[in-house]
């Protein structure tokens, strides 16, 4: 009989969001593969996990999945973490999870901390529908065509953007996407953890005076929606919000 690969969340900074869930399976699998062995061995080190680690990240992926896959098919149990939150979400693993479904493993997902979803529950803009658009493309040409393929989203955007890009990015939604209402989530669980909300315009002119250190999630406010009436729900996309 098979093994199970098991998709584990782990902390995306306060180690007391890891589950007990999914401590019990990171103790009892074969072996964790891991983004980065040696990020991972410190939350393994943190609660007394001893089992083996191995690498598996993008540079490595088809070569490690051959193996893992090898060891599934013996019968023990593998566990999937990225270095922090939930794999696949821009993170490493789709390949692993899409060949362990071709072949007959079954995929376990073990549910848990999520920046995405820690971003949007915080935000106070609305959650009902929501898009994750995770890092947009860093070139301007590929990255201006994607924001203006969201320009009449209606659900809340979601994205990921390093400290010393998040200048560039808000300026580009706001030239894209219109002034809207947008919350920036800097350090997500961490000791640092903030929350900077305002409209795009005024949260680029926020980040032009400071440099934010720290992983950022930004969540933008969708296009508005139009009532029965036909009139639009919400600010209109050029005008400023006081």
């Amino acid at each position: 009989m098979a093994g199970a690969l098991y998709v584990v969340s782990t902390p995306i900074g306060n180690l007391e969001d890891i589950t007990f869930r999914a401590l019990r399976i990171l103790k009892t699998v074969a072996i964790i593969a891991a983004e980065d062995t040696r990020h991972t061995k410190q939350l393994c080190n943190h609660f007394g996990v001893e089992t083996p680690l191995t690498s598996y990240h993008d540079f490595n992926k088809e070569e490690k999945t051959a193996i893992l896959l090898e060891r599934l098919h013996s019968g023990v149990d593998v566990a999937l973490v990225s270095d922090a939150g939930t794999p696949v979400i821009s993170d490493p693993g789709y390949f692993l999870i899409t060949q362990c479904i071709s072949g007959g493993i079954s995929v376990v997902p073990i549910p848990g901390p999520s920046a995405v979803l820690a971003a949007l529950a915080a935000s106070g803009l609305p959650s009902d529908v929501f898009r994750f658009e995770g890092f947009l493309p860093r070139k301007a040409g590929a990255r201006t065509k994607r924001i203006g393929d969201l320009r009449h989203a209606h659900g809340s955007l979601i994205f990921f953007e390093s400290p010393h890009r998040i200048e560039k990015l808000l300026g580009a939604l706001l030239e894209g996407l219109g002034n809207r209402r947008a919350v920036i989530a800097r350090e997500l669980t961490k000791r640092f953890e903030e929350f900077q909300r305002g409209t795009l315009k005024e949260l680029a002119a926020r980040m032009r005076d400071r440099h934010p250190k720290g992983e950022i999630t930004l969540v933008v406010e969708g296009a508005p929606r139009r009532s029965a009436a036909g009139d639009e729900d919400g600010v209109n996309e050029n005008e400023d919000i006081a």
